[in-house]
């Protein structure tokens, strides 16, 4: 009971700080993530369909997503030449820069409000417990 307590009473709470700490730089927690997944994939771009899926979205929650980072140009969407059906989230030259800028100060924020105060096993019980809810989900999703 205390461990499901303490998830539930502070979860949302740790996640709202470490977002607060991306607002200077114009970013919500949704943004950083997006933007973080374009610029790990293969040619910085994904398929919407795909980026959606990995963002827990969606189509239209991916729409509503992408709003302010294609405005601001961090984002572009792209066709595909050879299958004009798929369409491509890919982030753009502005997008990299800035989240090669804010990734670091995002990681100090992660590491000073959760993984510091961790000890190696604590951050190990923590990734096995979370791949496990993960597996139990996919699992579910695809029944």
């Amino acid at each position: 009971m205390r461990a499901w307590r303490g998830f539930i009473e502070r979860s949302a709470e740790l996640i709202n700080t470490i977002t607060k700490d991306l607002e200077p730089y114009g970013l919500d927690g949704g943004d950083y993530q997006l933007l973080a997944m374009l610029s790990e994939a293969p040619g910085h771009k994904m398929k919407m369909c795909d980026l959606a899926e990995t963002l827990g979205l969606s189509r239209s929650g991916l729409t509503r997503r992408m709003e302010g980072v294609l405005k601001a140009k961090y984002v572009a969407r792209v066709g595909d030449q050879k299958d004009r059906r798929a369409a491509y989230a890919q982030i753009t030259e502005k997008g990299l820069t800035l989240i090669k800028k804010v990734a670091p100060h995002h990681v100090a924020s992660v590491r000073r409000h959760m993984i510091d105060l961790l000890s190696p096993a604590e951050i190990a019980a923590f990734g096995t417990g979370f791949a496990k809810f993960g597996q139990q989900i996919d699992q579910k999703t695809k029944i």
